[in-house]
């Protein structure tokens, strides 16, 4: 159920567009769509959200139909919550409550369910005033999964100690990752992270860059939990490449707030690949929807390379100046996109230099092959001479080697 408000805000995504998504979302989480209405309206009723007529048509809906969810596209205040139970007597869930939902499949680590049964938390709190016999068991279906019982109980006195065990024991996990990003900045490798919006690719490109068995599926939010690799560009160069959760439009600020740990894998980076569906129906907008939460958490001065994914699909539009056009799923264009990546990261520029190194110093040898892309090489007399291309900083350490007669910068 949506509503297309009359003065609805410019930036705000249009309400069929946005019911659209969330029919996704629905089907992301396990349902099966029966119905979508929608409803225009000047303002929000206090007691339904939208209008008593057409509450008694979506009655009408729920029982004709046997239907046993019904989701707003919107997120509902306590009173219209349970004003809507009552009329319908199905379970109803909200925009926000349906996110919850989906992320509370899909965090598999530690730090991801502490940090969406404290979102779950946050949200349930307000609304547990009245709601009967409903938190009484553990439920099944859409707007169940998370805490249950044990933990949505009506003493809010205990909801709220409970709220302040998940923060303590997030800001233990939260130390124990700032201690493991302080230990990757002391090796100088230089952390790239993947960014956009959810079901764009982003996991497919990082299995497709890295070999990792990240879920990726047409699910959205099939990634919660943040996962680095290592990968090695063109020069040799090696870089942590980070792929995070997916942004959505209207995404609940108690998730934005929980994920924290997540976000600031986007703000410590060096560089933002910006992964974009290219043929989305609205890949401009969802751009721009990814661009303004970048710069919501800080991230606006951050280096940006844009990648226009899924090239290969139907309706893949125009590729914008400056990006790069790849498949992840059929492999086209990566090595276009490792290349530029080397271009794009600020800092350690490349060098070319000409090495001479004895033939029986194999940890040099090897070294060259970890660090440096080789552009020519010859054997003379006992000596190899090289001509390599490596970062600044390789170059330093390979200095010893250097055939100053032939070098090249």
């Amino acid at each position: 159920m949506g509503v297309d408000w009359r003065r609805r805000e410019g930036a705000a995504l249009p309400a069929e567009e946005s019911l659209s998504e969330l029919e996704t979302l629905a089907r992301s989480a396990g349902a099966d769509v029966i119905d979508r209405q929608m409803q225009t309206r000047e303002r929000a009723d206090s007691a339904y959200l939208i209008g008593p007529g057409k509450v008694d048509e979506i009655a009408a809906l729920v029982l004709g139909y046997e239907i046993d969810v019904v989701i707003f596209d919107h997120e509902l205040s306590p009173t219209q919550l349970r004003n809507l139970e009552k009329k319908f007597e199905v379970r109803v869930v909200d925009r926000t409550q349906l996110i919850l939902d989906i992320f509370a499949s899909r965090a598999r680590t530690r730090e991801g369910q502490l940090q969406v049964e404290l979102a779950q938390l946050q949200y349930a709190l307000p609304r547990l005033a009245g709601k009967g016999t409903s938190l009484s068991g553990q439920g099944g279906g859409i707007g169940t999964r998370g805490p249950g019982e044990t933990k949505l109980e009506t003493d809010r006195r205990r909801i709220r100690a409970r709220l302040a065990q998940l923060e303590r024991s997030i800001e233990a996990v939260r130390g124990t990752r700032g201690t493991q990003r302080r230990q990757r900045q002391s090796v100088p490798l230089q952390t790239v992270a993947l960014v956009g919006y959810t079901n764009a690719g982003k996991s497919t490109l990082f299995n497709r860059l890295t070999g990792a068995g990240v879920v990726a599926d047409a699910r959205m939010f099939a990634t919660l939990d943040p996962t680095v690799r290592m990968v090695t560009l063109p020069s040799k160069k090696k870089i942590l490449l980070s792929d995070t959760v997916g942004f959505i439009r209207n995404l609940p600020t108690t998730l934005v707030k929980a994920f924290r740990a997540t976000l600031e894998e986007v703000t410590e980076a060096a560089l933002l690949v910006h992964v974009v569906d290219g043929a989305g129906e609205d890949a401009d907008g969802a751009m721009a929807h990814v661009e303004f939460v970048l710069n919501e958490i800080g991230a606006n001065e951050t280096a940006r390379l844009v990648v226009w994914n899924k090239s290969d699909a139907p309706g893949y539009g125009m590729i914008p100046e400056g990006a790069v056009g790849v498949s992840a799923a059929a492999g086209i264009g990566l090595d276009a996109l490792l290349t530029r990546l080397d271009a794009a990261l600020p800092g350690q520029a490349l060098v070319q230099m000409r090495l001479r190194i004895a033939a029986s110093d194999g940890a040099a040898m090897h070294r060259v092959h970890e660090e440096a892309r080789i552009l020519s090489k010859r054997a003379v007399d006992e000596y190899y001479e090289l001509e390599v291309e490596m970062t600044d900083t390789a170059a330093k350490g390979l200095a010893q080697y250097r055939h100053l007669r032939c070098d090249t910068v």
